[in-house]
């Protein structure tokens, strides 16, 4: 396999890492990147686009890398907080009036950005499509009975996530998420981040490819009501991203395309934030809010502890690295984003080849690992 980039003299074994991955993982196409204090120390690719392996994978590569979009979703709310727009402890009703509906009146943003309103999904069934339409299915949020309490506890918002931060947003700027995450986000900081992908973009694309056991492992997962209304309402196959109507709707819980690079340049502006010097568009202030934990307990759908801030997963059995400060976001089949304040490192992974794991994808961890092991 012939990996291209470059590391930073020290890092050598984050480039022995990343070519494992492809012998003794399976990665068919895939990219890593790390920041350190807002410097690029690791940019490497290697692989193929496709699964026929004959298209190389290239340093600006795009692959939709599922609910490693939240962070990005989650670092738009902050900036709106951060700038008074939106308050964690205020009730969603005050920006989003038709969100009171059925006993939703006092869910808070905090508790919406951290899977606790009891909106994990739809009740009733819809198709892949319905998700192509912000409008509809966030009146239908609105006018819907919660699953469960709000509060009591957290569920996983695998998909609806995007729609509800989505709304929030649009409510209190007249922007869609994407537009408003490209505006602030993406291009005056050069981001290589879509979420709602334009056509002229469309040449870059990876094509995901699935897990021979994907339909298996969710059949086992999907065992509750909750599950079901979150993971299998529509049933989710790895082959939706495949489709351009998927990749060109803005669908902030799973929809994101991006780089490697971009996802961990995204995050390493967090090390700006950390510092207060002006160059990220978070500070320090936006940076500590989202962070906060909101709650911690064994999430309903996702069937794990975990330790929710206002979007961000808080870093738990080492799923971003030894230190407890670190945070990002994973999603389906591998890819994550994450931030180290203890370290200043900004680090993005994204592949084609789905994984198996729910957590924990092997590929990920064994570069976390030698991330670690050269500081």
């Amino acid at each position: 396999m012939n990996i291209e980039g470059r590391v930073q003299s020290g890092l050598e074994g984050v480039h022995e890492a990343f070519a494992r991955n492809f012998d003794e993982y399976g990665d068919v196409g895939a990219s890593f990147a790390v920041f350190a204090n807002g410097e690029c120390v690791v940019d490497l690719w290697g692989g193929f686009r496709d699964p026929g392996k004959s298209i190389p994978w290239t340093k600006d590569t795009l692959a939709n890398v599922w609910s490693t979009t939240k962070g990005a979703a989650a670092m738009c709310i902050a900036k709106l907080v951060q700038d008074g727009k939106l308050n964690y402890g205020e009730k969603v009703s005050e920006y989003w009036p038709e969100f009171a509906a059925k006993g939703k009146q006092n869910v808070t943003v905090a508790q919406l950005m951290s899977h606790q309103s009891g909106l994990c999904g739809l009740r009733r069934p819809i198709s892949v499509e319905a998700f192509y339409d912000h409008d509809e299915i966030a009146r239908e949020l609105a006018a819907q009975e919660p699953l469960w309490t709000p509060g009591a506890f957290s569920g996983y918002h695998a998909i609806t996530y995007g729609f509800l931060a989505g709304e929030l947003v649009r409510r209190v700027t007249n922007k869609s998420l994407g537009a408003y995450f490209h505006e602030e986000f993406a291009v005056p900081q050069d981001i290589d981040f879509y979420i709602g992908l334009p056509e002229s973009e469309e040449h870059r694309v990876a094509k995901m490819i699935a897990s021979p056991n994907t339909s298996a492992n969710l059949q086992d997962t999907v065992n509750t009501d909750i599950k079901k209304a979150a993971l299998a309402n529509p049933p989710m196959s790895p082959d939706y991203p495949n489709d351009r109507a998927w990749r060109k709707s803005e669908i902030p819980g799973a929809g994101g395309q991006g780089s490697a690079y971009g996802v961990a340049k995204l995050y390493g502006l967090l090390a700006h934030a950390a510092h207060g010097n002006g160059k990220s568009p978070l500070n320090a202030e936006g940076l500590r809010a989202m962070t906060q934990k909101q709650i911690e307990n064994e999430d309903a759908v996702l069937g794990l502890e975990v330790r929710w801030g206002a979007g961000v997963l808080l870093n738990n059995l080492g799923a971003y690295g030894p230190n407890e400060s670190a945070f990002g976001h994973s999603g389906w089949g591998g890819s994550f984003g994450a931030f180290d304040p203890a370290t200043g490192l900004g680090m993005g992974y994204v592949m084609n080849q789905m994984g198996d794991n729910l957590a924990g994808d092997p590929r990920a961890m064994a570069l976390l690992q030698a991330v670690y092991d050269a500081l």
